[in-house]
């Protein structure tokens, strides 16, 4: 009966872990079809109009290391409720901001929700790794609940591509007011579930941990200097730097490619792009890259336990990078998939999305790898590297300066880097004792 209660609890925690990751990439994914409103109600260039995804992202650099201290002193049920208050709060800023017409308040808002979005992170990356048992099977876990995340990501920029439509002069922030309100009804109903929710607390702080904190035998300082000697683990922060601003820079550089065009003063068009379709069509697409990341997850969730993170993201990073070189070198055309007509270049675009779909959970599994007793630290560190979404507002810049397709050469340079990780510096060369 014992081990019932106990497999009974797994499965509600994992439920529950599955649920906040799904709520992470819905309202994270916001920011590229808010960025094409930016652009066109506020006429912003192409690196003003990714803002709301820097602020996103930086709210990681503030939040990393302090959430990781609450994951290990007040244990992950705390540290859940308190990440899901916090990005209702986010999320009604940035309602307020369509209501307001201000630019300024949509990026506090988007502000506000990455610190909610870091302390999920924290929450369900370390609990499904260990819930799985570390290694692969724990990759396994935490690439299903990826999966998850897939699928908010999915439903994210097809439902505001959506209420957007065919770009005009009333295209503004108030027309995404019904998705954010969705998003406000979900973090409320996420609260209840976890308040209800049995979840294990494996990393939480002991008595005597706490009694040698209190009397000054251990520091957050030192315990950070102690996870950064472990070579391995300070390589895959960096990759995750890196990853994060090529997971979302691909499809939010489509989108501006796919929505791309001139306007008069008076805000009607007067030109288009070559690879203009409107923010439906643009949307869709891009939630089609999201969707392909959901099954990559998912087969990477069943192969999981047989094949190592190092082959997989070796693998899919060599892959992507030969997608993003078709991006930007396959001929200027059109085409029609499943009644949807966008340009060739983003075809190769949306499949990228196999490539980055298994990398997190494969990078983290990783650099997690031998770390024992700093998993929670580890883990703050990893989150607070997720600012690297602050590069998506300079590659919206190279996309000013060089165009749009080729502003991709960023991220086949950092895919190069995440490939030379997998391949080399992920091997770990001591563990904790």
């Amino acid at each position: 009966m014992e081990n019932c209660g106990k497999r009974n609890g797994n499965v509600a925690a994992i439920a529950t872990m599955f649920a906040l990751f799904f709520m992470i990439a819905f309202v994270t994914n916001f920011a590229s079809p808010m960025g094409v409103i930016a652009k066109n109600q506020f006429n912003a260039s192409n690196a003003l109009s990714q803002l709301g995804n820097a602020a996103n992202f930086i709210a990681y650099l503030f939040m990393g290391i302090p959430g990781g201290i609450i994951l290990k002193r007040k244990g992950y049920k705390f540290t859940a409720l308190a990440a899901v208050a916090v990005g209702f709060a986010g999320v009604g800023v940035q309602l307020i901001s369509g209501y307001v017409g201000s630019f300024a308040v949509y990026v506090l808002g988007a502000f506000i929700a990455g610190f909610s979005m870091c302390m999920l992170n924290l929450v369900v990356n370390p609990m499904l790794n260990t819930l799985g048992g570390g290694g692969n099977k724990g990759n396994q876990l935490v690439q299903f609940g990826c999966s998850l995340n897939s699928v908010g990501a999915t439903l994210s920029p097809a439902v505001l591509g959506w209420l957007i439509g065919e770009i005009t002069k009333d295209t503004a922030f108030i027309k995404a007011a019904p998705a954010l309100m969705i998003a406000m009804g979900i973090f409320a109903l996420a609260f209840v579930i976890v308040a209800v929710s049995s979840i294990p607390e494996p990393h939480m702080e002991t008595a005597e941990e706490k009694a040698a904190r209190l009397s000054g035998g251990t520091s957050v300082f030192g315990d950070i200097a102690e996870t950064l000697k472990f070579r391995h683990f300070t390589f895959g922060a960096l990759a995750i730097f890196f990853y994060i601003v090529i997971e979302v820079g691909v499809p939010s550089m489509g989108m501006l490619y796919m929505t791309d065009c001139v306007k008069d003063a008076a805000g009607e068009i007067v030109s288009k792009g070559p690879g203009y379709v409107g923010g439906a069509v643009a949307g869709v697409v891009c939630g089609a890259y999201w969707f392909l990341m959901m099954v990559g997850r998912l087969l990477g969730g069943a192969v999981g336990g047989k094949i190592s993170s190092r082959v997989q993201v070796t693998f899919l990073a060599s892959f992507g990078i030969a997608l993003l070189l078709a991006v930007m070198f396959s001929p200027v055309k059109m085409v029609t998939i499943l009644g949807y007509s966008f340009p060739l270049s983003m075809a190769f675009m949306v499949v990228v999305g196999l490539c980055t779909s298994v990398m997190w959970g494969g990078i983290f599994n990783m650099a997690a790898e031998g770390l024992g007793k700093y998993v929670p630290v580890g883990s703050g560190i990893f989150m607070s590297m997720v600012f690297g979404g602050i590069l998506i507002p300079v590659q919206g810049l190279l996309a000013d300066k060089v165009g749009i397709l080729a502003s991709y050469w960023l991220s086949i340079g950092l895919l190069a880097y995440v490939l030379l990780y997998a391949l080399v510096l992920s091997k770990p060369v001591r563990r904790a004792e």
